[in-house]
C-alpha cells in the first residue's frame, strides 16, 4: 500500500455515539472512513463534522439482502476495505417474560446476524489481499449478567464467541479480528438514565474501580489501536475498555 492511498474503513452506526467517536479518531489519523447507518440525515450531519475523509452511506444492516450490494458498491468506488468496525446495534429493556419472540429475533438480527453477514461479504474482498482488520463491539452484558436485556446479552455474548472463531479461521490469511467491550461510557443519554436511577448509579460506580465513566474517545482510541500496526500481533481478543468494571467488586 502506497502512502498516497489512505486506508479505507467502514464503521456501522457511525452517525452517533461510539460509532461517531470511532470514525472521528480514524479520520483524525488519516483513515478514509465510510459511516453507515439507517438515518441519512444523522449521517450527513456527522459527515459535515468529520470532513472530507468521511463518507456517509445509508445502509440498514438488518436488511441482510442489501449487504452484498452495499459492499460491492464500496469496493467499486474505493477499491478496497482495510478495516470494518461492526458497531451498529440496538438494545431493548423489558422484563424477561414480556420479551416476545419478535423482540428477541429483532435484536439478534441487528446485533449478531448482520455482523456475520456484513463481515462475510467484506472478508471475501480481504482474503485475496491477505490483509484486513475487523473490530466487533461487544458489551459488559457479555462479561456478567445484566437484568432486563436478555436478547442484548445473548447477542453480545455470541459476538465474543464469533470474534474468537473468526480470528482463528481468518488470521492465517492476514485478517485480524478483535472486539472491544465498552464499560459505562458518558453520554447525555447514559448520564440522564443514571441520574434518574440513583440505585443503579451507585452500583455502576461502586463496581468500577476507577470510579468514573469513560469517554467515547476512549473507545475511539482503542479501536484505532486495534486497527493499527501497533496491534499487528493481536487477534481474537475482547478488550474491555471499562475502568476495571468487568473485574470490579
Amino acid at each position: 500500500m502506497t502512502a498516497t492511498h489512505p486506508k479505507t474503513a467502514i464503521v456501522t452506526g457511525g452517525g452517533s455515539g461510539l460509532g461517531f467517536a470511532i470514525a472521528s479518531t480514524f479520520v483524525q489519523n488519516g483513515i478514509q472512513t465510510i459511516i453507515a447507518g439507517r438515518d441519512k440525515k444523522k449521517l450527513d450531519a456527522a459527515q459535515q463534522q468529520l470532513g472530507e475523509l468521511c463518507i456517509a452511506k445509508a445502509c440498514d444492516v438488518s436488511d441482510l439482502a442489501s449487504l452484498p450490494g452495499f459492499v460491492q458498491q464500496i469496493i467499486q468506488t474505493y477499491g478496497q476495505i482495510d478495516i470494518l468496525v461492526n458497531n451498529a446495534g440496538i438494545n431493548m429493556k423489558k422484563d424477561f417474560t414480556e420479551v416476545t419472540d419478535e423482540d428477541f429475533q429483532q435484536v439478534i438480527l441487528t446485533n449478531l446476524t448482520s455482523v456475520f453477514s456484513l463481515s462475510r461479504e467484506v472478508v471475501k474482498h480481504m482474503l485475496p489481499r491477505q490483509t484486513g482488520c475487523i473490530i466487533n463491539i461487544s458489551s459488559m452484558a457479555a462479561q456478567y449478567g445484566l437484568p432486563k436485556v436478555i436478547a442484548y446479552s445473548a447477542s453480545k455474548t455470541a459476538i465474543d464467541g464469533m470474534t474468537r472463531a473468526m480470528a482463528v479461521e481468518l488470521s492465517p490469511n492476514g485478517i485480524r479480528v478483535n472486539a472491544i467491550a465498552p464499560g459505562f461510557i458518558y453520554s447525555e443519554m447514559t448520564a440522564k438514565a443514571l441520574d434518574s436511577d440513583p440505585e443503579r448509579k451507585a452500583k455502576v460506580f461502586g463496581r468500577t474501580p476507577m470510579g468514573i465513566m469513560g469517554q467515547a474517545t476512549d473507545i475511539g482510541n482503542a479501536a484505532y489501536f486495534l486497527a493499527s500496526d501497533a496491534a499487528k500481533f493481536i487477534t481474537g481478543v475482547v478488550l474491555p475498555v471499562d475502568g476495571g468494571n468487568s473485574i470490579g467488586f
